[in-house]
């Protein structure tokens, strides 16, 4: 895998005024985390986005996003999303918020 710089760059300007945020390479990409727990992720395959356990069902609803695997597995409350879909301000803004809503819920690490 990949980094993409401008899906990356989509995502700081996103994130950039939230509090706690930390950045690092994670996944073959590039990843933000917040209080330490995992957020979202920037690769040349898509956006991954951690929206929770039983939390991504309305997502997965939406052409051009999946579930996300890893070695063959599915990780539960991740998901994949295709550049159609993060290219969208409003789905984009809508993910991550549901995303920050999730990841503030969990002890800081």
């Amino acid at each position: 895998m990949t980094r993409d710089r401008g899906l990356e760059e989509i995502l700081n300007d996103e994130l950039m005024s939230e509090p706690d945020l930390k950045e690092k390479a994670m996944f073959g990409g590039w990843a933000w985390l917040v209080n330490g727990n995992l957020l979202c992720g920037a690769r040349d395959d898509g956006m991954l986005v951690r929206l929770g356990k039983d939390n991504d069902g309305w997502a997965l609803q939406i052409a051009g996003i999946v579930p996300m695997v890893s070695r063959g597995r599915q990780m539960h409350g991740w998901v994949r999303v295709a550049p159609e879909v993060y290219g969208n301000d409003v789905l984009r803004r809508k993910l991550l918020e549901s995303a920050l809503t999730f990841v503030r819920s969990l002890p800081t690490k």
